[in-house]
């Protein structure tokens, strides 16, 4: 924003936009220019032009002098490079890609020789697909030419309004979606949230889902046991004291009588004891806990109604066992192995259980992959659950548009809403603004501060009856006789 906001005041003052691109590129602010060396200046653009713009801005030449000039960044950069530099060699930089194998390698080198370029994955699935179907290098060589040609067809050409094509490629299908909304996840007991619900839920970047929910996969030898595989399930479903056992009031000797249910705290592989120390763990609950037979009490360290009463909430709702928000865990089989659905998310907590497969335990929940693995995955994850919501309505939407809405909305690190709240409402066009929502009040306030607008996108320019700069609006036919005559000569 900053940098398109020199740009603008520099052009403003009559600046040529070339000197003003290469000045707002340099991470100079009018401002700063004012106390810049000369030299300094000249270094980004011509003697010429670095006068011109003084005069145009008002400034005064100021030469470089160690004792009168400034300090700037780049100098003091220079005397930092004088100190003699330690470098730390216990640093281990993880490697994010993994190398090429022989087979790619053969790929690579093949397409570096014809002057080709494609992306990795292409890479690898060629590689891949030489080894299935056993081609030789002449055969090769044929599919990397036709793979390349068509790659050629699928790129995009400059100056494409790829923002409108991609709107119109999710948006229209979009309309299309039925209103079979709920999905069970292939278990009857969990649902969750598809259609058009919960594509809006994505690109509005919900804190919460309106059906949170996990797929988690087991990291053991034993994940095809239904029976362990079931009792990692039981582990994980928070169990609260009303789901084990029935909580009574004794007034007259103002305590509690916990009666626990002994088939259900067999289901879920609880104790009495277990149940004790889950509830001295609670801070809530400051009270004498003691077991007398087969039950437990709970006696308020102050005797009153009042203390009585907050103990007995705080007992009734405490966790006795499982993960935070975690309501219930369905098993199901996919495959040779046992994989575990839950109704409710906590990503952090989960990839803490060791007996969890964290490489590949996902939750549908964008804001908590984004606070736990952050906005590359946080990017991922939006790409895969609006192509698996478009999917399984039967649309086909290409997923190179679905990538462009995920890029806008991490591109700064931040997960971000499409609507006012979000993109739509940071947008430095007063008019694009005004006419996505609330114009009257955008209008106003543009109007009381004074606000400038550029007129560089595609909405602003339609309103005011002008040719958009994309595509064929992007560039001008200018006829020059005079060369034309010459060149005849």
């Amino acid at each position: 924003m900053a940098r398109k906001d020199t740009v603008n005041a520099l052009i403003r003052r009559g600046v040529s936009a070339k000197v003003s691109e290469a000045i707002a590129n340099a991470n100079f602010k009018i401002g700063d220019l004012k106390k810049t060396p000369f030299e300094l200046i000249c270094r980004y653009v011509s003697e010429e032009d670095a006068q011109d713009l003084l005069n145009k801005i008002g400034a005064k030449k100021i030469h470089m002098d160690l004792k009168s000039a400034p300090k700037t960044k780049e100098p003091k950069a220079e005397k930092e490079d004088k100190k003699p530099k330690v470098r730390r060699t216990d640093i281990k930089i993880p490697k994010k890609v993994k190398d090429l194998n022989a087979q790619e390698k053969k790929v690579a080198e093949l397409l570096g020789k014809k002057g080709y370029s494609l992306p990795r994955r292409l890479i690898e699935e060629l590689a891949m697909n030489q080894d299935r179907l056993g081609l030789k290098a002449k055969d090769l060589e044929k599919v990397i030419d036709r793979v390349v040609e068509q790659y050629d067809l699928h790129t995009i050409d400059a100056n494409e309004s790829i923002g409108i094509v991609s709107a119109q490629s999710i948006g229209e299908p979009g309309t299309q979606m039925t209103m079979r909304t709920f999905h069970y996840a292939g278990v009857a007991e969990i649902s969750v949230t598809l259609g058009l619900p919960r594509l809006i839920e994505i690109v509005d970047a919900r804190r919460i889902p309106s059906t949170p929910m996990m797929t988690v996969y087991l990291n053991s030898s034993k994940k095809s046991d239904p029976a362990y595989a079931k009792a990692i399930a039981s582990s994980l479903e928070e169990t609260i004291m009303l789901d084990i056992a029935e909580v009574k009031t004794d007034i007259d000797n103002m305590k509690l009588v916990i009666e626990p249910d002994r088939k259900k705290l067999a289901d879920k592989g609880l104790s009495l004891d277990s149940i004790i120390l889950a509830l001295k763990k609670e801070r809530k609950i400051k009270a004498v806990i003691e077991k007398e037979g087969d039950k437990i009490t709970v006696k308020p360290e102050v005797a009153s109604y009042r203390k009585l009463q907050q103990v007995f909430e705080a007992v009734r709702d405490s966790r006795i066992k499982g993960i935070e928000g975690i309501k219930k865990a369905v098993i199901k089989k996919q495959d040779d192995e046992f994989v575990i659905f839950t109704e409710g998310s906590n990503l952090a907590r989960m990839l803490e259980n060791e007996n969890v497969d964290y490489t590949r335990t996902k939750t549908n929940s964008i804001i908590e992959i984004f606070q736990v693995l952050g906005i590359e995955a946080a990017r991922k994850s939006i790409i895969d659950e609006a192509s698996n919501t478009l999917d399984e309505q039967g649309l086909t939407v290409d997923r190179r548009h679905i990538m462009l809405v995920a890029d806008m909305m991490t591109n700064d690190g931040d997960v971000k809403a499409i609507g006012r709240h979000g993109i739509s409402g940071r947008k430095s066009s007063v008019l694009a603004r005004a006419a996505f929502e609330i114009t009257s009040t955008h209008l106003l306030k543009a109007g009381i501060i004074g606000e400038i607008d550029s007129l560089d996108g595609v909405a602003e320019n339609i309103i005011v009856g002008q040719p958009v700069t994309v595509g064929t609006g992007a560039v001008n036919l200018v006829y020059s006789p005079s060369i034309l005559k010459k060149k005849r000569d």
